[in-house]
């Protein structure tokens, strides 16, 4: 007599799938079925890894560069990135204050891991990026949310931190340029809401992937540089993914104090050794050879800013749609609750009726919005545009 299969573990049972990831999936099996898809749903840049970086990792390769590296990561690359963070902010870390990761999902994941115990409670800004809560409750802690919508331009205000506080607080995660709504926060808005969370005596994860992704001359701010305690309590999660085009290599990069590092980095030696070797040294380049780096970001934010633009306006043309014009990142997140849809059918119908692929809004947190990408091309932010348009005439007869 067969026995039934053992329960999966709470973990398991109740994690729910990244729903970006699920639309993405969904787009591409459309598209390799011969339907004309307009794909707004994938977070990464359509452009390639500049050549320079994928030579160096070939060159790697050719070399040898196959075995374990230390967990933190090769020294050359760690030592780079410290230097890359005092050149761009002043800021005076050691190479031990650095690890490189497989990925900045993992980087986050391992930050959170460090800091929070079983019943600790983590403030998560909504919109959120839609991993932010499943690795909070995968560390057993709890996500607390507060919703900062369009009115506030996406950003939390320092009493909504304050009035989300408990005595189990012990995480504030933070993420400007935002995913999923572009937004930045100027430094004086996070001197005000770091001050919140340091009366608290909270950690403070700063995500900070979409740091070189940025418009109309916002300038961007680390919580790390406004003062010794500020940088004391701030964990820095960056990576190599959306800046440099490089989503399927798997570098993520965290900067935090030295005890946090070291625990951080006991952590990854037992969950993944280290990030891959090869890859690494493609990274060092990236950071390296600035000028050909330089050039290649410049390339893709000129594309981006004018897809922003375009994608901005055509929303806004759109009876019953509003759209704020992002800062930063690569995203927009119209507000769609006019329709009367809960967004998550909004988005099935658009991409079953008009092939437009977008992620509905309550994915991050945020009902009655959807975030679209404009990490695509011209051609297909013109026709996907077109395509939602007649879809929300529709729905307006």
């Amino acid at each position: 007599m067969s026995q039934a299969p053992a329960p999966l573990s709470t973990w398991a049972r109740h994690i729910a799938p990244s729903p970006t990831l699920a639309v993405d999936a969904k787009a591409k099996a459309l598209l390799a079925a011969g339907e004309d898809v307009c794909g707004f749903a994938a977070g990464e840049p359509d452009f390639d890894t500049p050549a320079h970086i994928k030579e160096a990792c070939i060159a790697a390769l050719l070399a040898g560069k196959t075995k374990y590296a230390p967990t933190p990561g090769i020294e050359p690359l760690r030592q780079a990135i410290a230097e890359k963070y005092a050149a761009d902010h002043g800021m005076k870390i050691s190479p031990a204050q650095v690890i490189v990761s497989p990925g900045g999902k993992f980087s986050c994941y391992l930050a959170i891991l460090a800091t929070c115990s079983p019943g600790d409670e983590v403030i998560i800004p909504a919109p959120y990026w839609v991993s932010y809560p499943e690795m909070v409750k995968l560390a057993g802690a709890v996500p607390r949310f507060v919703l900062a919508g369009d009115t506030t331009g996406f950003r939390l205000t320092p009493a909504m931190v304050e009035a989300a506080i408990t005595p189990r607080t012990r995480l504030l995660i933070l993420n400007s340029p935002s995913n999923p709504t572009g937004a930045v926060y100027s430094r004086a808005e996070l001197e005000a809401i770091v001050a919140v969370a340091l009366k608290h005596n909270l950690y403070i994860l700063s995500d900070e992937i979409y740091e070189h992704l940025l418009y109309d001359g916002v300038a961007f701010a680390s919580p790390a540089t406004f003062s010794a305690e500020a940088a004391a309590r701030t964990i820095i999660v960056s990576g190599f993914s959306k800046t440099y085009a490089m989503t399927g290599w798997r570098l993520g990069t965290t900067v935090a104090p030295a005890p946090l590092a070291k625990a951080i980095a006991e952590l990854q030696s037992q969950i993944s050794s280290n990030a891959t070797t090869f890859a690494q040294y493609g990274a060092l380049a990236a950071l390296k050879e600035k000028e050909k780096t330089a050039t290649a970001l410049a390339t893709m934010l000129v594309a981006f800013d004018r897809r922003r633009k375009f994608l901005h306006a055509a929303l806004n043309q759109i009876p019953g749609v509003t759209c704020q014009l992002a800062q930063g990142a690569f995203y927009l997140f119209p507000n769609i609750s006019s329709f009367g849809l809960k967004s998550d059918e909004f988005c099935t119908r658009l991409l079953d009726e008009q092939k437009v692929a977008a992620v509905h809004g309550s994915a991050f947190g945020a009902e009655g919005y959807l975030r679209l990408s404009y990490a695509t091309s011209d051609e297909i932010i013109a026709k996907g545009a077109a395509r939602l348009a007649v879809f929300c005439a529709g729905l307006r007869k």
